[in-house]
């Protein structure tokens, strides 16, 4: 099934999506559009190895969080290729910059693999952008509370 179709009938069942990427995430000369085409196809979290600096900014702008495999682990050591239920536990309670999540990924066997993830929210200002959407619902909000 084409990209495009599988999130739109993820979005029409409420499936928020999670993409596994490799190192240098979102390196390229298209890392604003991008980040922009992430967002649009549902896409809540990112789990890499690593990342495009300017990507990794970029995709927080648009609401995105994310995330990063533990140092020496990947998608393939952790025997993951997508097809799990990914539940992301420490959001609720509150993220920090460069805190921690437990990410737990439940496969069609039932089985369960679990792992810390580090939160790629490096500072204060990514963490108020990803608590508000991106940064133009924090625009949003700052001008309708008369902050601009």
């Amino acid at each position: 099934m084409p990209i495009y179709d599988a999130s739109m009938a993820y979005q029409a069942e409420g499936t928020p999506l999670v993409v596994l990427s490799g190192s240098e995430y979102g390196a390229g000369s298209s890392r604003d559009w991008a980040a922009k085409g992430t967002s649009l196809l549902g896409v809540r979290a990112v789990i890499a190895t690593s990342y495009e600096r300017i990507h990794r900014s970029n995709l927080v702008g648009m609401g995105v969080l994310p995330l990063q495999f533990p140092e020496g682990e990947s998608a393939a050591s952790l025997g993951l290729d997508g097809s799990e239920v990914f539940d992301i536990e420490g959001i609720a309670q509150g993220l920090a910059p460069n805190g921690t999540v437990t990410v737990r990924a439940t496969k069609d066997s039932g089985q369960v693999v679990e792992f810390q993830a580090a939160v790629r929210l490096d500072s204060d200002v990514d963490l108020e952008y990803y608590r508000n959407g991106g940064i133009l619902h924090t625009v949003l909000r700052k001008m309708g509370k008369g902050e601009m």
